[in-house]
Protein backbone atom coordinates (compact mmCIF):
# COMPACT_ATOMS: atom_id res chain seq x y z
CA UNK A 1 0.00 0.00 0.00
CA UNK A 2 1.30 3.17 -0.75
CA UNK A 3 1.77 5.98 1.79
CA UNK A 4 -1.09 7.92 -0.01
CA UNK A 5 -3.48 5.36 -0.12
CA UNK A 6 -2.96 4.08 3.46
CA UNK A 7 -3.22 7.63 4.91
CA UNK A 8 -6.69 8.11 3.09
CA UNK A 9 -7.21 4.59 4.21
CA UNK A 10 -6.83 5.68 7.44
CA UNK A 11 -8.91 8.63 7.64
CA UNK A 12 -11.84 7.01 6.20
CA UNK A 13 -11.61 4.39 8.43
CA UNK A 14 -11.65 7.14 11.36
CA UNK A 15 -14.63 8.77 9.77
CA UNK A 16 -16.65 5.55 9.52
CA UNK A 17 -15.96 4.90 13.14
CA UNK A 18 -17.16 8.62 14.42
CA UNK A 19 -19.85 7.54 12.58
CA UNK A 20 -20.39 4.48 14.50
CA UNK A 21 -19.79 5.97 17.96
CA UNK A 22 -22.17 9.07 16.77
CA UNK A 23 -25.16 6.42 16.77
CA UNK A 24 -23.86 4.75 20.14
CA UNK A 25 -26.63 7.65 22.08
CA UNK A 26 -29.10 7.07 20.04
CA UNK A 27 -28.98 3.54 20.23
CA UNK A 28 -28.12 4.03 23.85
CA UNK A 29 -31.76 6.14 24.37
CA UNK A 30 -33.63 3.06 22.76
CA UNK A 31 -31.79 0.58 25.03
CA UNK A 32 -32.75 2.77 28.29
CA UNK A 33 -36.96 2.71 26.89
CA UNK A 34 -36.27 -0.98 27.08
CA UNK A 35 -35.94 -1.18 30.71
CA UNK A 36 -31.66 -2.08 30.86
CA UNK A 37 -29.50 0.50 33.24
CA UNK A 38 -25.98 1.40 32.42
CA UNK A 39 -24.00 -0.94 33.74
CA UNK A 40 -26.35 -4.21 32.40
CA UNK A 41 -25.84 -1.98 29.18
CA UNK A 42 -21.88 -1.68 29.01
CA UNK A 43 -20.99 -5.19 30.23
CA UNK A 44 -23.54 -6.73 27.24
CA UNK A 45 -22.02 -4.24 24.91
CA UNK A 46 -18.71 -5.07 25.53
CA UNK A 47 -18.83 -9.15 26.04
CA UNK A 48 -20.97 -9.82 22.28
CA UNK A 49 -18.38 -7.10 20.77
CA UNK A 50 -15.91 -9.40 22.12
CA UNK A 51 -17.59 -12.81 21.22
CA UNK A 52 -18.05 -11.20 17.64
CA UNK A 53 -14.41 -10.35 17.37
CA UNK A 54 -13.26 -14.03 18.58
CA UNK A 55 -15.44 -15.33 16.04
CA UNK A 56 -13.87 -12.94 12.86
CA UNK A 57 -10.73 -14.06 14.38
CA UNK A 58 -10.96 -17.96 14.08
CA UNK A 59 -12.88 -17.35 10.70
CA UNK A 60 -10.22 -15.54 9.41
CA UNK A 61 -7.27 -17.64 11.48
CA UNK A 62 -5.17 -14.51 12.75
CA UNK A 63 -2.51 -15.71 14.68
CA UNK A 64 -2.82 -14.83 18.27
CA UNK A 65 0.62 -14.33 20.27
CA UNK A 66 0.37 -12.39 22.90
CA UNK A 67 3.72 -12.14 25.80
CA UNK A 68 3.29 -10.49 29.18
CA UNK A 69 3.69 -7.16 28.40
CA UNK A 70 1.00 -7.02 25.86
CA UNK A 71 -1.16 -8.69 27.85
CA UNK A 72 -0.58 -5.86 30.78
CA UNK A 73 -0.73 -3.18 28.26
CA UNK A 74 -4.38 -4.81 26.82
CA UNK A 75 -5.63 -5.12 30.55
CA UNK A 76 -4.71 -1.41 30.96
CA UNK A 77 -6.26 0.01 28.40
CA UNK A 78 -9.46 -2.49 28.89
CA UNK A 79 -10.48 -3.00 32.14
CA UNK A 80 -8.83 0.38 33.44
CA UNK A 81 -8.98 3.30 30.74
CA UNK A 82 -11.78 2.16 28.81
CA UNK A 83 -13.76 1.23 31.60
CA UNK A 84 -12.73 4.50 33.09
CA UNK A 85 -13.83 6.37 30.22
CA UNK A 86 -17.37 5.40 30.62
CA UNK A 87 -17.80 5.69 33.91
CA UNK A 88 -16.49 9.21 34.26
CA UNK A 89 -18.46 10.42 31.73
CA UNK A 90 -21.31 9.05 32.34
CA UNK A 91 -20.96 10.46 35.95
CA UNK A 92 -19.99 13.80 34.79
CA UNK A 93 -23.76 14.32 32.91
CA UNK A 94 -25.30 13.93 36.58
CA UNK A 95 -23.45 17.19 37.58
CA UNK A 96 -23.59 19.42 34.52
CA UNK A 97 -25.13 19.62 31.58
CA UNK A 98 -24.42 17.25 29.21
CA UNK A 99 -23.35 19.80 26.22
CA UNK A 100 -20.72 21.01 28.68
CA UNK A 101 -19.42 17.13 29.82
CA UNK A 102 -19.44 16.39 25.82
CA UNK A 103 -17.13 19.67 24.95
CA UNK A 104 -14.60 19.36 28.31
CA UNK A 105 -14.20 15.60 27.14
CA UNK A 106 -13.55 16.30 23.46
CA UNK A 107 -10.59 18.79 24.18
CA UNK A 108 -8.96 15.07 24.50
CA UNK A 109 -7.09 15.53 20.96
CA UNK A 110 -5.46 18.22 22.94
CA UNK A 111 -3.87 15.50 25.40
CA UNK A 112 -3.63 13.11 23.01
CA UNK A 113 -1.17 15.91 20.98
CA UNK A 114 0.80 16.57 24.02
CA UNK A 115 1.23 12.79 25.11
CA UNK A 116 2.27 12.24 21.68
CA UNK A 117 4.83 14.71 21.66
CA UNK A 118 6.39 13.29 25.05
CA UNK A 119 6.20 9.38 23.99
CA UNK A 120 6.82 9.21 20.04
CA UNK A 121 8.01 12.21 19.52
CA UNK A 122 5.47 13.21 17.47
CA UNK A 123 5.89 17.43 15.82
CA UNK A 124 2.81 19.74 17.26
CA UNK A 125 2.63 21.45 14.00
CA UNK A 126 1.06 25.01 13.36
CA UNK A 127 -1.91 22.93 11.72
CA UNK A 128 -2.54 20.84 14.23
CA UNK A 129 -2.91 23.11 16.70
CA UNK A 130 -5.19 25.13 14.37
CA UNK A 131 -6.93 22.26 13.99
CA UNK A 132 -8.17 21.36 17.52
CA UNK A 133 -8.71 25.35 18.05
CA UNK A 134 -11.13 25.39 14.73
CA UNK A 135 -12.67 22.26 16.19
CA UNK A 136 -13.22 22.78 19.70
CA UNK A 137 -14.96 26.44 18.95
CA UNK A 138 -16.85 24.65 16.05
CA UNK A 139 -18.21 22.27 18.64
CA UNK A 140 -19.08 25.46 21.24
CA UNK A 141 -20.88 26.48 18.21
CA UNK A 142 -22.54 23.34 17.89
CA UNK A 143 -23.65 21.68 21.54
CA UNK A 144 -23.92 25.38 23.00
CA UNK A 145 -23.72 25.45 26.84
CA UNK A 146 -25.24 27.58 30.14
CA UNK A 147 -21.43 27.88 31.84
CA UNK A 148 -23.53 29.00 35.19
CA UNK A 149 -23.22 26.87 38.81
CA UNK A 150 -21.27 24.65 37.21
CA UNK A 151 -20.44 21.48 39.75
CA UNK A 152 -16.42 21.66 40.15
CA UNK A 153 -16.88 17.65 40.50
CA UNK A 154 -18.55 17.59 37.43
CA UNK A 155 -16.05 19.24 35.26
CA UNK A 156 -13.55 17.09 36.96
CA UNK A 157 -15.23 13.76 35.97
CA UNK A 158 -15.63 15.19 32.49
CA UNK A 159 -11.59 16.26 32.03
CA UNK A 160 -10.75 13.16 33.51
CA UNK A 161 -12.48 11.04 31.05
CA UNK A 162 -10.65 13.14 28.37
CA UNK A 163 -7.59 12.43 29.63
CA UNK A 164 -8.26 8.68 30.57
CA UNK A 165 -9.38 8.57 26.72
CA UNK A 166 -6.41 10.17 25.83
CA UNK A 167 -4.13 7.51 27.68
CA UNK A 168 -6.29 4.58 25.87
CA UNK A 169 -6.05 6.39 22.28
CA UNK A 170 -1.81 6.99 22.95
CA UNK A 171 -1.63 3.29 24.65
CA UNK A 172 -3.51 1.53 21.41
CA UNK A 173 -0.78 3.12 19.14
CA UNK A 174 1.87 1.87 21.02
CA UNK A 175 -0.30 -1.55 21.73
CA UNK A 176 -1.08 -1.47 17.20
CA UNK A 177 2.66 -1.54 16.41
CA UNK A 178 2.97 -5.17 17.95
CA UNK A 179 -0.49 -6.41 16.98
CA UNK A 180 -3.13 -7.39 14.73
CA UNK A 181 -5.71 -4.95 15.15
CA UNK A 182 -8.87 -7.58 15.25
CA UNK A 183 -6.88 -9.17 18.15
CA UNK A 184 -5.96 -5.66 19.66
CA UNK A 185 -10.17 -4.80 19.73
CA UNK A 186 -11.08 -8.59 20.88
CA UNK A 187 -8.53 -8.60 23.95
CA UNK A 188 -9.96 -4.65 24.82
CA UNK A 189 -13.47 -5.51 24.75
CA UNK A 190 -13.16 -8.46 26.23
CA UNK A 191 -11.26 -7.01 29.59
CA UNK A 192 -13.50 -4.39 29.29
CA UNK A 193 -16.09 -6.47 30.31
CA UNK A 194 -14.39 -8.60 32.81
CA UNK A 195 -14.30 -4.81 34.41
CA UNK A 196 -17.65 -4.45 33.98
CA UNK A 197 -18.86 -7.76 34.98
CA UNK A 198 -17.14 -7.21 38.42
CA UNK A 199 -18.65 -3.95 38.97
CA UNK A 200 -21.74 -5.19 38.04
CA UNK A 201 -21.23 -7.99 40.72
CA UNK A 202 -20.20 -6.22 43.45
CA UNK A 203 -23.08 -3.71 42.95
CA UNK A 204 -25.48 -5.99 42.62
CA UNK A 205 -26.68 -3.72 39.58
CA UNK A 206 -26.87 -6.02 36.94
CA UNK A 207 -30.90 -7.05 35.75
CA UNK A 208 -31.47 -8.84 32.18
CA UNK A 209 -34.90 -8.31 32.67
CA UNK A 210 -34.95 -6.36 29.24
CA UNK A 211 -37.86 -4.77 26.80
CA UNK A 212 -37.66 -6.50 23.00
CA UNK A 213 -36.97 -2.99 21.79
CA UNK A 214 -33.61 -3.04 24.34
CA UNK A 215 -32.34 -6.03 22.71
CA UNK A 216 -32.57 -4.82 19.54
CA UNK A 217 -30.64 -1.70 20.54
CA UNK A 218 -28.41 -3.97 22.10
CA UNK A 219 -27.66 -5.43 18.59
CA UNK A 220 -27.01 -2.14 16.74
CA UNK A 221 -24.62 -0.84 19.76
CA UNK A 222 -22.66 -3.61 19.34
CA UNK A 223 -22.32 -4.37 15.45
CA UNK A 224 -22.10 -0.93 14.20
CA UNK A 225 -20.70 1.69 17.45
CA UNK A 226 -18.77 -0.81 18.87
CA UNK A 227 -17.35 -4.10 16.98
CA UNK A 228 -16.94 -1.99 13.46
CA UNK A 229 -16.09 1.26 15.16
CA UNK A 230 -13.49 -0.13 17.82
CA UNK A 231 -12.01 -2.05 15.19
CA UNK A 232 -11.62 1.21 12.45
CA UNK A 233 -10.68 3.37 14.89
CA UNK A 234 -7.98 1.14 15.87
CA UNK A 235 -6.71 0.60 12.30
CA UNK A 236 -7.40 4.44 11.44
CA UNK A 237 -4.96 4.80 14.61
CA UNK A 238 -2.59 2.28 13.12
CA UNK A 239 -2.32 4.30 9.67
CA UNK A 240 -2.50 7.94 10.05
CA UNK A 241 -1.00 8.16 14.07
CA UNK A 242 -3.28 8.63 17.43
CA UNK A 243 -3.26 12.46 17.30
CA UNK A 244 -4.74 13.11 13.60
CA UNK A 245 -7.02 10.13 14.80
CA UNK A 246 -8.44 11.85 17.52
CA UNK A 247 -9.06 15.11 15.99
CA UNK A 248 -10.64 13.46 13.30
CA UNK A 249 -13.19 12.02 15.73
CA UNK A 250 -14.62 15.44 16.63
CA UNK A 251 -17.06 14.85 13.89
CA UNK A 252 -18.73 12.36 16.41
CA UNK A 253 -21.10 14.78 17.70
CA UNK A 254 -22.28 16.22 14.68
CA UNK A 255 -23.86 12.70 13.51
CA UNK A 256 -25.45 12.54 16.99
CA UNK A 257 -27.03 16.03 15.87
CA UNK A 258 -28.00 14.60 12.37
CA UNK A 259 -29.55 11.39 13.32
CA UNK A 260 -31.62 13.11 15.91
CA UNK A 261 -32.85 15.17 13.83
CA UNK A 262 -33.40 12.55 11.22
CA UNK A 263 -35.04 10.15 14.11
CA UNK A 264 -36.73 12.64 16.37
CA UNK A 265 -37.09 15.77 14.45
CA UNK A 266 -34.36 17.61 16.74
CA UNK A 267 -33.83 20.92 14.47
CA UNK A 268 -30.48 22.81 13.86
CA UNK A 269 -30.14 26.37 14.42
CA UNK A 270 -27.85 28.49 11.30
CA UNK A 271 -25.17 28.84 14.38
CA UNK A 272 -25.19 25.30 15.05
CA UNK A 273 -24.87 24.53 11.08
CA UNK A 274 -21.97 26.44 11.34
CA UNK A 275 -20.22 25.13 14.44
CA UNK A 276 -20.08 21.88 11.99
CA UNK A 277 -19.13 23.58 9.00
CA UNK A 278 -16.37 24.46 11.57
CA UNK A 279 -15.61 20.98 12.66
CA UNK A 280 -15.49 20.00 9.13
CA UNK A 281 -12.99 22.44 8.51
CA UNK A 282 -10.67 21.44 11.48
CA UNK A 283 -10.84 17.85 9.89
CA UNK A 284 -10.09 19.08 6.37
CA UNK A 285 -6.84 21.02 7.69
CA UNK A 286 -5.79 17.49 9.29
CA UNK A 287 -6.40 15.53 6.14
CA UNK A 288 -4.45 18.19 3.68
CA UNK A 289 -2.09 18.55 5.68
CA UNK A 290 -1.16 15.05 7.19
CA UNK A 291 0.97 12.33 6.16
CA UNK A 292 1.43 8.38 7.18
CA UNK A 293 2.67 7.91 10.77
CA UNK A 294 5.94 6.28 10.75
CA UNK A 295 7.00 2.80 11.82
CA UNK A 296 3.67 1.04 11.35
CA UNK A 297 4.19 -2.66 12.04
CA UNK A 298 2.53 -5.03 8.96
CA UNK A 299 0.85 -7.00 12.05
CA UNK A 300 -1.37 -3.84 12.47
CA UNK A 301 -2.23 -4.13 8.97
CA UNK A 302 -3.68 -7.58 9.08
Amino acid sequence: MSLSKQYYTGVSLVFISAIGFGLLPIFALYAYQGGVNVTTLLLLRFSLAAVCYFVLVLINKVNIKLDKNLLVLLFVMGSIFYMLQSNFYLAAVQYIPASVAVLIFYTHPIFVAVLSLIFYKESLTSNILISILISIIGLTMVLGSDFGGLSARGLMLAGGAALVYSCYIVLGQRVLKQLPVMVASLMVTMFASFSLLAIGIATNSLNFNMQPMAWMALAGMVAFSTVLSVFTFFRGISLIGSTKASILSMVEPLTTIGFSALLFGERMSWLQLAGGLAVLAGSLLVITAGKPVAGVSEKSLD
